[in-house]
């Protein structure tokens, strides 16, 4: 089933268009990456989906609802969460509150509850770091954090803007096992927007190649990974 679908969007800042004409469709429980250069527009993509920026033209369908311009707390209870690149953290709050902001929309006490055990079974190092302020973590703890918060809103689809950014191998590679895992063990629907190419195809299901603020190949993964074009600009092989 279709969960996402944008046709025809233009966006930017102002009167400076970042992305022209992108059509992208998400389906239900899968991940899709968006493979692209530094601004190329990916990241505009995702801002104006969750409604940090306005579209100029096209349609955002979510749910088979439209919300292309709707404020982004509209979006946010509709089930769209956005974790920006540079993580977005409050860093002069707790691990705890920050993940208590992440539950802002939620009512019922035993959901917070199961939500933070939850997120403390996939991060186990947030449950050890419950009082400390968040500015004071590691970067990979920090990116732990800002999807953790994220999965207390319960999403039912996750914007994840470069989770991986200036993270050690190591960590990057815990974080992207996670993210493969919120897909294919807990059902969640991932659009990914990550700097490593060949980490992002490995996990997801469908990418879309942007240039230039527009879509120039879309695919599944597997293709995408054996083109010689994509091997060429994105994944390091000539």
């Amino acid at each position: 089933m279709t969960l996402l679908s944008i046709t025809n969007l233009s966006s930017g800042y102002g009167r400076a268009m970042a992305i022209y004409e992108i059509d992208i469709v998400v389906h239900e429980k899968e991940i899709v990456t968006l493979i692209g250069a530094n601004g190329a527009g990916k990241s505009t993509l995702l801002r104006t989906i969750s409604g940090d920026l306005k579209p100029a033209q096209g349609n955002i369908t979510f749910n088979k609802k439209e919300i292309g311009g709707k404020k982004p707390f509209q979006i946010a209870r509709l089930g769209i969460t956005h974790v920006p690149e540079g993580r977005g953290i409050l860093s002069r709050m707790s691990v705890l509150e920050n993940l208590e902001m992440g539950a802002y929309l939620q009512t019922d006490k035993n959901n917070i509850s199961t939500d933070m055990d939850y997120v403390f079974e996939k991060f186990p190092v947030l449950k050890d770091r419950t009082a400390q302020l968040a500015g004071n973590l590691s970067g990979g703890e920090q990116q732990m954090l800002a999807i953790g918060r994220a999965l207390m809103s319960r999403p039912t689809l996750l914007l994840l803007d470069e989770p991986s950014l200036g993270l050690a191998p190591i960590i990057v590679e815990m974080i992207i096992e996670t993210i493969q895992q919120l897909c294919v063990e807990d059902g969640y629907t991932i659009l990914l927007v990550e700097q490593n190419a060949n980490q992002a195809l490995a996990v997801s299901d469908r990418g879309y190649v942007i240039e230039t603020g527009k879509i120039v190949l879309e695919g599944e993964s597997g293709m995408l990974r054996d083109n010689k074009d994509v091997q060429r600009a994105y994944l390091g092989k000539g």
